[in-house]
């Protein structure tokens, strides 16, 4: 099947890609979980494809391929799955099926589409100019209802703000049911929902996969075996969607829905809660809460709780529904059961006495544009590893791949986080990872079992890219970068003669530098925030002498192949910032069980951004480059070797004139 499956794709037979095929193959029929760790270039895509097709066929089920971004699905359900299915029809003696399926709130809802001049309250504006826009979007999205034939709003090109998005849309607890809505029978959700349920394939994303296993509905279609892509950035994407926010405007917003549909003095309640919410908020100290909520913030959250339960008592039961307020109810009881949920969850985050057995952590932020911020409380889980082990790894096999998988040289830094045990030492000639020496002679059936494999990458890293290290550079400190290392900057720049991606830790960073370089390089400096990202990438592309500085996004979605990209420089180690009130909270709690936190957290999050962003120089298999790190903390910090080990095994140097000799060569090369 592989290789039919390559053929059709216009590929290469790659040995990774088929010790890929075969560790699927083998969990999905033993049921173990498997991670994989396949470099750039092997082909994982076909690699997890045709053991997950081959086993929906043979077991009439459904396997779900869960990726992070965006185009990663459009990659799958485009152009790997059609051609795909054409190749394995004649092997399967029939043409495998797949899908696409995102939330809700993705889809464009036709029934709030007749009913959109009912304006969401929490999007009302004053402004008139904004208001015409708002009415300009939405008859936008009038139009193109008539054209579309899946609703999916990432196919509405260009596309509109959230606010307007939102009048035309519904979660799922807003939705009205397929069975009581006037439209239900040409629902674009309920019929990509029906499409997903008939086919082998379902591709969605880490967002609903998480709703999925957390919650108590169902969303997927039945399943047994889940294919993670992109699975190191599963962990923050689970933790999304387990965050909660409230704000005194959410509250406003609830009443004000309510307003119209229970008793006045009902609704007045509720919106008193709000002014008292934010009112406390105001002068409740930023940052996380360690100990307990301020007492003042505690009684509010108490009347917000309260008053959406009184609210909700009114309303009603959804069987009291009538068929004219239907949807305005509807609307109301989501926001109101959302608010009521996240103020409980808020007033029992502490109970637990132990900092480190706790389940939340609180904070309270600022969020806006300067001159008009406001503030909100958030609430996420500690960790997600418990919630995943249970209602992920726990009723369905799931194989785990993505480029950078092994922090530090092991799998562990993300099984920890994933809710695996950590691997045993590999027995001696083993193939695979994860498994014990000798079989335990109790074995706890609770506890997943898992294999890791690294199946290497077709580049042959030492020889096609050097990893330099500025060991010579000041520690960076937090005024920006010091006049040493835009003096470096402008050295490795100019002897590569531009091709360079400059990944920094901060905007502030990238601007500097874009500003303070452009007088003294020939070479073009585009900024992010110049323009759409997409458009920066594509013109850096375009030009093998302009440079792109920038700063997350960039470190994990640009693929560049070609002499376009020679030189990926990164400012400085990316930790994340001390007071990041998730952080430190894991941190603390990893201390406080023996181990260490800051190696375990921040020193693991730096390492797969590292990875990540290193992994941008290598994009085809001609590709030649060097990637530079200024922060020398790479080479002198008892951190380093654990990071060092978590990069491609490119050729080391901390020697500037040799990285920029070999950078001349390469410059002179055509």
């Amino acid at each position: 099947m592989l290789t039919a499956a390559i053929e059709a794709l216009g590929g290469q037979p790659r040995e990774g890609q088929r010790t890929m095929v075969r560790a699927v193959r083998d969990a999905l029929v033993g049921g173990t979980h498997l991670a994989v760790q396949a470099g750039t270039g092997t082909g994982k895509s076909l690699a997890y494809l045709v053991p997950a097709i081959r086993h929906a066929i043979a077991h009439d089920t459904t396997v779900v391929v869960s990726t992070a971004t965006i185009a990663l699905q459009r990659q799958l359900v485009d152009r790997d799955l059609p051609r795909l299915a054409e190749a394995l029809k004649p092997v399967l003696g029939r043409a495998p099926t797949f899908a696409i399926l995102k939330g809700r709130r993705n889809y464009l809802c036709l029934h709030r589409l007749t009913g959109a001049d009912d304006v969401d309250p929490a999007d009302e504006l004053f402004d008139p100019f904004a208001i015409s826009s708002m009415g300009r979007h939405v008859k936008r999205l009038h139009e193109w209802s008539s054209n579309t034939e899946t609703g999916d709003r990432d196919e509405l090109v260009p596309g509109v703000p959230d606010s307007a998005w939102r009048q035309v849309s519904v979660s799922a607890r807003e939705c009205l049911g397929v069975s009581r809505c006037p439209v239900g029978t040409d629902c674009f959700a309920e019929r990509a929902k029906h499409e997903a349920g008939r086919a082998d394939v379902v591709v969605t994303n880490h967002a609903l996969l998480a709703i999925d296993a957390l919650e108590s509905r169902a969303v997927l279609p039945e399943h047994d075996v889940v294919v993670v892509d992109e699975a190191h950035d599963l962990v923050d994407r689970v933790t999304g969607v387990a965050t909660a926010e409230l704000t005194g405007a959410m509250v406003t917003a609830a009443s004000r829905r309510c307003a119209k549909l229970v008793d006045q003095a009902i609704a007045d309640r509720l919106s008193e809660a709000a002014e008292g919410l934010d009112l406390v908020l105001t002068d409740a100290p930023l940052g996380r809460w360690e100990n307990s909520l301020p007492t003042p913030v505690a009684g509010a959250l108490t009347a917000v709780r309260d008053a959406t339960s009184g609210c909700r008592t009114s309303l009603g039961s959804e069987r009291r529904e009538d068929p004219e307020n239907a949807t305005a109810r509807k609307l109301a009881l989501a926001l109101l059961d959302e608010v009521n949920e996240t103020a409980s969850r808020l007033l029992v985050a502490f109970a637990e006495e132990d900092p480190a057995k706790r389940y939340d952590v609180v904070w309270l932020a600022e969020q806006g544009p300067d001159g008009s911020r406001g503030r909100v409380l958030r609430v996420a889980p500690l960790s997600v590893g418990g919630l995943l082990r249970e209602r992920l790894f726990g009723p369905r096999t799931v194989v785990l791949t993505s480029a950078t998988l092994t922090l530090g040289g092991s799998f562990d830094a993300l099984a920890r986080q994933w809710g695996l045990p950590a691997e045993a030492p590999k027995p001696e000639g083993a193939a695979l990872q994860g498994g014990k020496e000798k079989p335990d002679p109790v074995p706890d059936p609770d506890v997943p079992r898992w294999s890791g494999l690294d199946v290497g990458s077709p580049f042959q890293h030492q020889r096609a890219a050097i990893l330099y290290v500025a060991k010579q550079l000041p520690t960076p400190g937090r005024d920006g970068l010091p006049k040493a290392y835009l003096d470096e900057i402008a050295e490795l720049v100019t002897a590569a003669g531009g091709g360079t991606l400059g990944l920094f830790s901060s905007m502030r960073a990238a601007k500097q530098a874009a500003e303070a370089l452009r007088p003294r390089l020939e070479q073009p400096i585009l900024c992010q925030g110049d323009d759409a990202t997409g458009l920066l990438v594509k013109r850096f592309a375009e030009d093998d002498a302009t440079c792109l500085f920038g700063t997350l996004s960039l470190w994990q979605g640009v693929d560049v192949p070609g002499r376009s990209l020679r030189l990926v420089l990164i400012d400085r180690i990316p930790f994340p910032r001390p007071d990041d009130p998730l952080v430190s909270a894991r941190q603390r709690a990893v201390d406080a069980r023996g181990g260490n936190g800051f190696l375990t957290v921040s020193a693991t999050h730096a390492a797969l951004l590292l990875a990540q962003g290193a992994g941008r120089l290598l994009r085809g298999m001609d590709d030649r480059g060097v990637v530079a790190i200024l922060d020398p903390r790479l080479a002198t910090a008892r951190y380093g070797g654990f990071l060092r080990a978590s990069l491609p095994p490119f050729w080391p140097t901390t020697d500037p004139e040799v990285v920029r000799a070999a950078l001349r060569r390469l410059a002179a090369t055509p």
